[in-house]
């Protein structure tokens, strides 16, 4: 066998021994990642999903907070008024209810 040869199967041999570490490692870096909330996603929104049905629409960011900034949400961090969830977002435009509820489910699964 060749130093080469040699060398190279040297390489395969520390990468064999390397894989299971690898794994262990993936496994760890899942275990840190936010798991999804259970339960029913609409359900999340409370009262607030109801109202939101009423709501006129175009409407914006700042629109929403006046009237229902006070509306609770299940987050994962706990219940939180709709003002706060959305304090961290720019003033956006929402066609709809259901825009609004994506866009609030999608800050509160964060």
């Amino acid at each position: 066998m060749t130093n080469s040869e040699q060398k190279r199967d040297g390489r395969a041999d520390d990468e064999e021994r390397r894989q299971p570490e690898r794994r262990r490692e993936k496994v760890r870096d899942y275990a840190d990642e936010d798991q999804p909330m259970p339960g029913d996603p609409e359900g999340r929104l409370g009262d607030l999903d109801e109202a939101l049905e009423t709501q006129a629409y175009p409407t914006t960011t700042t629109e929403l907070v006046e009237t229902y900034g006070d509306y609770e949400v299940e987050t994962q961090d706990g219940v939180k008024p709709l003002g706060e969830v959305l304090a961290s977002t720019d003033d956006q435009t929402f066609a709809s209810a259901d825009d609004v509820r994506s866009r609030v489910l999608g800050l509160i699964h964060r």
